[in-house]
């Protein structure tokens, strides 16, 4: 027993995050490369219409974050969290090689027609079936490695800020490699060739899988447990059974097991005064035994609950990946209208956002070395301010990035129309991306963090992808919004053109599609001030009149909670 516990201190912590750390670097070197890219391959190669290519990425990267739900229920339920990611890795590694055929072959390739989709026949079953695999790859990994990473740190570790350090440096990593993802793949891509960029994307994502391989050794591997879903819909089953027994103020009468006889890989969580009609599945009825679908812990009640508390936070930050999109889609499509030289180089338009991820990689030191201590001297917490805080932080800068990026259109637009052929330098984009880089930074890590220790120790994966189903609904959303903005105001302006239509972004008004979401984002962020100010932290506000109180399980014997299970 005791080799078994000096083998389990010997693993996890940091050394076993440094595998995630080379994974987050070269699977985002390629990633990122083509999300920056792959709205021009829709645009020139796959001969989209601008509209369609920027709501068919858009659509994808929605799907890659969706289907993170996916990864997360199956490594929390029935395979580990390991073992899930490569899995799901492999998926991806065969999605890129597909891409990469199909950008090699013209044969693959539709010809260019007066649609907005050319593609069609088996040349579309291959391009729908390779996105599929991609995204389903990409995703369902995403959804198991934050919590795989957040399981290398104790319970001590975590409380001592570990936990915000490893997502920081994680960011770091995966910053470090998108940079060079959107300038040599990038590069490659569009100066030599598709097929070569989506050639590189593929061996280093596969290269970045195998190093994970090669970590298990030094990996705390958590079991999966009892399905999630299984165990929400037992709290909502046995509330509504018992909503006409009586609720009591006291935690004498709900049921919980006792400490001993508990799986040690499961917190308790204590009691809460919230959503107090599902304390009701806690009640065991007179003359009972207490049995799974009869009757629910205290624990159980407590994480349905938790997860109800999380789902504004949720919708909340939806918004904010809405601007995102924009970055990703119609902010490159405004670096093809722009001078792209630096000197006698001439910059792809997608190569733009590495002005942010240079200042990340500046920034992100800074923050973990200068302003957490700063502000843990302050705030006496060990992330020196409190995960929602960071989001908040994120959303104003949020606002202001799409404020600032309307104001750069409107200066690109008019000096493309009133002085032609004067075009300004594709590197006023860096301050609308500048400012969204730093957004991100906050946003992201503050929601992975948050996620993850607030989260059921059983849905801790689950609980994590909800940083990734924000940016599907995000993606989603803005699919929505560009096709009813544009038949809106295609009904309503005198030219009979809506904001967005076309490819001409000359003749369209881009910078109103801008403003638009910075007033819905400044609305969203008051939504947000209130659930966040409403929202009580797991562990910061205890019931210590109630946590107090003996369990009522005590009652039981051991047999009657087998029973149970």
């Amino acid at each position: 027993m005791d080799l078994e516990n000096t083998s389990s201190r010997r693993k996890g912590g940091f050394r076993a995050c440094s595998f995630i750390f080379v994974l987050g670097a070269l699977e985002n070197m390629g990633y990122i490369a083509n999300m920056a890219s792959m709205v021009i391959y829709f645009w020139f190669v796959m001969h989209f219409e601008l509209a369609t290519a920027a709501t068919t990425l858009t659509n994808f990267m929605g799907s890659v974050m969706l289907l993170s739900l996916v990864g997360g229920f199956i490594a929390d339920t029935y395979l580990n969290r390991f073992y899930t990611t490569l899995a799901f890795g492999a998926l991806e590694v065969v999605g890129l090689a597909m891409v990469t055929i199909q950008a090699y072959s013209k044969d693959l390739q539709p010809e260019a027609c007066n649609k907005a989709i050319c593609i069609s026949g088996g040349k579309a079953i291959m391009f729908i079936v390779s996105l599929i695999l991609l995204a389903l790859g990409a995703g369902g990994s995403r959804g198991a490695i934050p919590a795989l990473g957040g399981d290398q740190f104790d319970s001590k570790e975590q409380k001592a800020g570990a936990l915000a350090s490893y997502y920081n440096w994680n960011l770091l990593c995966s910053t470090t490699g998108a940079i060079v993802g959107v300038t040599l793949i990038v590069w490659v891509s569009m100066n030599k060739a598709w097929y070569w960029g989506f050639l590189i994307s593929t061996i280093a994502t596969s290269i970045g899988y195998a190093v994970l391989g090669l970590g298990k050794p030094f990996f705390r591997i958590q079991p999966p447990g009892s399905s999630p879903l299984v165990k929400i819909a037992q709290v909502i089953v046995v509330a509504i059974r018992n909503r006409n027994l009586p609720v009591s103020n006291s935690t004498d009468r709900l049921y919980e097991i006792d400490d001993a006889a508990r799986d040690p890989s499961e917190e308790r969580i204590a009691h809460s005064k919230q959503f107090r009609f599902l304390d009701k599945a806690a009640i065991l009825p007179k003359d009972t035994a207490p049995q799974a679908w009869k009757v629910c812990t205290v624990t159980q009640v407590e994480e349905v609950k938790v997860l109800i508390r999380m789902m504004p936070i949720i919708f909340s930050t939806i918004i904010m990946n809405t601007c995102m999109a924009q970055l990703q889609t119609f902010s490159v499509q405004q670096g093809i209208f722009m001078d792209a030289h630096l000197g006698s180089k001439t910059i792809p338009a997608p190569s733009i956002p590495v002005i942010p991820l240079i200042f990340l990689t500046i920034l992100i030191p800074l923050y973990e070395f200068v302003a957490v201590p700063f502000a843990r001297k302050i705030t006496g917490r060990p992330s020196g301010i409190t995960q929602l805080q960071r989001v908040g932080v994120g959303l104003v800068l949020g606002i202001i990035s799409m404020t600032v990026a309307g104001v750069i259109e409107v200066y690109r637009k008019d000096e493309a129309t009133k002085n032609p052929p004067k075009i300004i330098s594709i590197f006023w984009l860096s301050f609308q991306y500048g400012i969204f880089g730093i957004a991100d930074m906050f946003t992201v890590v503050g929601l992975m963090e948050f996620f993850y220790q607030e989260a059921p120790s059983g849905m801790r994966s689950l609980s994590t992808s909800f940083t990734w189903l924000s940016l599907a609904f995000g993606y989603f959303l803005s699919t929505i919004f560009v096709n009813v903005i544009n038949s809106i105001t295609k009904s309503i302006t005198p030219s009979k053109q809506g904001w967005l239509h076309g490819n001409d972004l000359n003749a369209n008004n881009l910078q109103l599609f801008y403003w638009f979401l910075a007033v819905l984002s400044t609305i969203n962020f008051g939504v947000y001030i209130y659930f966040a100010s409403w929202y009580k932290y797991k562990h910061d506000a205890p019931e210590s009149s109630e946590t107090e109180t003996e369990p009522a399980d005590s009652r039981y014997n051991v047999e009657m909670i087998q029973n149970y299970r």
